[in-house]
């Protein structure tokens, strides 16, 4: 089974699955997302799921009004018998007042109780909610910590998603209450706002497991070039997340990640 970490004190494997590709986010062109939509249905994506959760790769990426994400993953737990760990990643309502006076306590809990009635363990607000509150004057995350509180009382382990690697180091400096972070990391520095160098020291520097998302630069690099880099110079606690279009697709990125892990030939 793949290998796992702990992140809040629940056990993750240290690959999770990224959904963008199910999703239609192909980063490429809009007649490639326009196709990926058409061809991934639920059926579609419950197979590809399966492939996963059968390795031991049993957490996923959700945001609340994805249904038929959701439908696909209660398809494959119950194929597989795997209970899904689901990590949401909301984006939750943001105003010119917000940094202020802080979230709309009501729409922001309308948002996170969905993400708690789909089953997420973990809620990590989507980067466009947390770079929103992102200040670089006081070194902290303006008023996320009303959100992490109210994720707490939802019953879910808080975290953080950002394109902005120094909300790692701000959110660690300010004891935000966050049991983990996503950010984006690859070879080939694509979507990172700072060098891959100074994104890699970040992450080595952080208090907590980090989530790593693109290490294929949507598809760019590939899988070789992409997790050779990845699984070489993360932390042992830290994860990727990687995505795929087809169940072989998905025994092709399980497989040559194991191989590198156990530094094995992976060619």
């Amino acid at each position: 089974m793949f290998p796992r970490t702990l992140v809040g004190g629940k056990s993750l494997p240290r690959l999770v699955i990224g959904t963008n590709w199910f999703m239609g986010f192909s980063h490429a062109t809009p007649a490639k997302d326009a196709y990926i939509r058409e061809h991934m249905d639920r059926r579609a994506i419950a197979e590809v799921v399966e492939v996963f959760f059968r390795a031991g790769v049993d957490a996923i990426f959700w945001a609340p009004g994805r249904d038929h994400l959701l439908d696909a993953i209660h398809d494959a737990q119950d194929r597989t018998g795997v209970a899904a760990i689901i990590i949401a990643t909301p984006h939750l309502p943001v105003t010119p007042r917000t940094p202020i006076d802080g979230f709309d306590p009501d729409a922001t809990g309308r948002v996170l109780d969905a993400a708690a009635a789909g089953g997420a363990a973990f809620c990590l607000p989507h980067q466009a909610t947390t770079d929103a509150t992102v200040d670089r004057c006081t070194r902290t995350l303006r008023k996320m910590d009303q959100v992490c509180r109210m994720i707490r009382e939802r019953g879910m382990i808080p975290g953080l998603s950002t394109h902005m690697p120094e909300a790692i180091t701000y959110a660690d400096e300010s004891g935000l209450d966050v049991e983990t972070y996503i950010s984006i990391y690859n070879a080939l520095g694509f979507l990172m706002q700072l060098e891959v160098d100074r994104v890699a020291r970040i992450i080595h520097h952080a208090h907590k497991p980090v989530l790593t998302i693109k290490p294929m630069a949507a598809g760019q690099l590939r899988p070789l070039q992409a997790f050779t880099f990845v699984w070489s110079t993360l932390r042992p606690q830290d994860m990727a997340a990687a995505g795929a279009l087809s169940p072989r697709e998905a025994e092709e990125v399980i497989e040559l990640s194991l191989r590198i892990l156990e530094k094995q030939p992976a060619v």
